[in-house]
């Protein structure tokens, strides 16, 4: 579920971030570095993780992508990195408790190796992954352009945005978030929509300096990549967040990482909406570094009720 997600109620404060008061930065951190548990009956690898505290309640489809990813790579040798994967978000999870992930081996081969991952809460999965890991190879290479957009540091922060709104999700967006994120287009946080188009551009970048383990760059980059991919279904509508009685959560999350990435340097993340129909909206999205390279594509269908 995504941590957009809006109840017709107001939601509970947030809980204090993280024990001991840590930056939102090292709680993410926190949430990548997960505890080996052994293996089950299954011959499957165990892991634990914290997860993040929400204002509604409900685990943000973005933790779980980015621990899963991290879970699989942690069985795999460290010369290959996550190429794709694709991942289906079953239920709600609980922001309160642990969550456990169970990593199968399902294929070593010379080139390419794959795992699924189930990430599970009180017995029952509420992800489900297969990711790709590859040794980097040589052949074809080409890419789209970036497109012409304003530099992140000419664009208002988040905090600088809604940070003076008494709103629980609104002070978690300003306050609480472990990525810098700054749309292109007037955002949808609040308030009128002005420009109904089914695209947008945001930049992103974690809030400080990430490990130099290019397995933390990709996972950070899983996290941040359930942000915005829905907005620009609701752009060409119309409908900004703050939309009474709006519910929208991630069904599904497709990613393919086509190059070395450095999340905690800028990144071009641009959003398009082929398709809503049916209560569901797609999003297609393309990552680009600052100086332009390709580093990632990101598909997502997600529910989206709106009220009548």
């Amino acid at each position: 579920m995504t941590q957009q997600e809006q109840e017709h109620h107001r939601p509970q404060a947030l809980p204090d971030a993280w024990d001991g008061g840590v930056s939102p930065l090292e709680g993410l951190l926190a949430l990548l570095d997960l505890r080996p548990e052994g293996v089950d009956d299954r011959a499957q690898d165990l892991f634990s993780g914290i997860s993040q505290p929400q204002p509604h309640g409900r685990v943000y489809g973005g933790q779980v992508l980015g621990q899963t990813v991290m879970a699989a790579a942690m069985t795999v040798p460290e010369d290959r990195l996550i190429h794709s994967m694709h991942g289906y978000f079953l239920r709600a999870g609980d922001s309160s408790e642990r969550i456990t992930f169970a990593v199968e081996r399902l294929r070593d081969g010379r080139s390419f190796t794959a795992r699924r991952v189930h990430a599970i809460q009180h017995g029952k999965p509420i992800l489900s992954m297969i990711a790709s890991f590859e040794v980097e190879g040589t052949g074809l290479d080409h890419q789209d352009e970036m497109p012409d957009v304003p530099e992140p540091e000419s664009l208002p922060t988040t905090q600088e945005l809604i940070g003076h709104i008494d709103h629980p999700m609104a002070q978690y967006w300003a306050k609480g978030r472990p990525v810098d994120v700054r749309h292109v287009d007037p955002p949808l946080y609040w308030g009128e929509v002005k420009n109904p188009l089914a695209r947008q551009s945001v930049w992103m970048k974690a809030a400080g300096p990430l490990p130099v383990d290019q397995r933390v760059h990709r996972a950070v980059l899983a996290y941040a990549s359930d942000y915005t991919l829905l907005e620009s279904a609701l752009r060409r509508h119309g409908k900004p967040w703050s939309t009474p009685d709006l519910k929208v959560a991630s069904l599904d999350h497709a990613m393919w990482f086509h190059r070395p990435v450095k999340a905690d340097e800028w990144l071009l993340y641009t959003q398009n909406s082929p398709s809503a129909s049916g209560a569901r909206g797609l999003g297609v999205g393309r990552i680009f570094s600052r100086d332009g390279v390709l580093v990632a594509t990101v598909a997502q269908e997600g529910m989206i009720r709106v009220p009548a």
